[in-house]
């Protein structure tokens, strides 16, 4: 788990770093075999989650689908704030799967005149496939949820390279960029990438 700031690398074998735009939820209340519309009682707070893929270790563990998952494992970055959910209800329609909050991210890559930043995602909360309420009650079944336990949205839609890298960076990530994902009320989260300590 990284915080603000903190550096990611590609890990071993990997030359395809990609970012996932992501809602993190904290659980703050035990819970199991929730029903989805009591769901969202067990979310303490809401944040900046980057959920870091290796998309060449991905691809090949995926084949079969079963296996390590080394293309998943290494690094997921959270902050900067822990947003209550009070403080979004405002900006929720009822029967939406999320408040109306723009998510982007942009990727800040060094060039001949120092660096250039690019747009590479944009999307709202509210776009999101399935609630947290849903998620909370899929991830309670027949199991115990406890304090401290982090959930993750999924990736919103066009929230990183492997869909849209074509149309916009035109590579994966490298050292010496730095990756910001935004969304509304919950804050930046920065990320430099850093080549792989030896």
């Amino acid at each position: 788990m990284r915080g603000p700031g903190d550096p990611v690398w590609a890990p071993r074998g990997s030359a395809e770093l990609d970012y996932e735009l992501e809602v993190g939820a904290l659980i703050d209340t035990p819970a199991r075999d929730l029903p989805e519309e009591r769901g969202e009682e067990a979310i303490g707070g809401f944040f900046v989650l980057n959920d870091w893929s290796a998309r060449d270790l991905q691809r090949d563990e995926t084949t079969v689908r079963l296996g390590p998952a080394k293309g998943k494992d290494f690094a997921t970055s959270i902050g900067p704030w822990l947003v209550t959910p009070d403080e979004l209800v405002d900006l929720r329609a009822p029967g939406s799967t999320g408040p109306d909050l723009l998510m982007t991210a942009t990727v800040r890559v060094p060039d001949a005149s120092g660096a250039r930043v690019v747009e590479t995602s944009r999307g709202s909360w509210s776009t999101a496939q399935h609630s947290f309420g849903a998620m909370v009650a899929r991830a309670s079944g027949d199991v115990r949820l406890r304090p401290g336990d982090l959930l993750g949205s999924g990736t919103v839609g066009g929230g990183c390279l492997l869909e849209i890298r074509d149309g916009t960076l035109g590579r994966y990530l490298l050292p010496g960029d730095e990756v910001t994902l935004e969304i509304e009320r919950l804050g930046r989260l920065v990320t430099p990438i850093v080549a792989r300590p030896a």
